[in-house]
């Protein structure tokens, strides 16, 4: 009876690692063993990078909201607590984007904001 290998199953899963290397540099992209190394740290980081570019595209968007809040005169933690109380159901990536786009529309957000925010008396 002659001897059976299992070629085909095992060509196909590694072949299947392999595509996923192609573009590493050198050996990692060539070597089962090196490639499966790196892909599978590829699949652990790009996990965790989804989650860290939600973080940094937050940021931005503070950011960006913080420096037209100032043109408005206005901090940016009055301005979200101001919207909170009025409230204005807007998430900060719109908020962003009517800054952005619409300066005349933000100024009109601010000042609700404004109007509802608490008033601290500067000392």
């Amino acid at each position: 009876m002659s001897r059976i290998t299992n070629a085909v199953a095992s060509r196909k899963r590694r072949k299947r690692i392999l595509v996923k290397a192609k573009g590493f540099y050198g050996s990692r992209s060539k070597l089962y063993r090196q490639a499966t190394e790196a892909v599978d740290r590829a699949m652990v980081l790009s996990y965790a990078h989804r989650k860290v570019k939600k973080r940094d595209f937050r940021s931005l968007w503070i950011m960006r909201l913080s420096a037209a809040c100032k043109l408005n005169e206005i901090s940016y933690s009055r301005f979200i607590e101001g919207l909170t109380k009025a409230g204005v159901e807007l998430n900060r990536k719109m908020l962003s984007e009517v800054a952005i786009h619409d300066a005349e529309g933000f100024t009109a957000i601010a000042e609700i904001a404004k109007s509802k925010a608490t008033l601290i008396a500067k000392a």
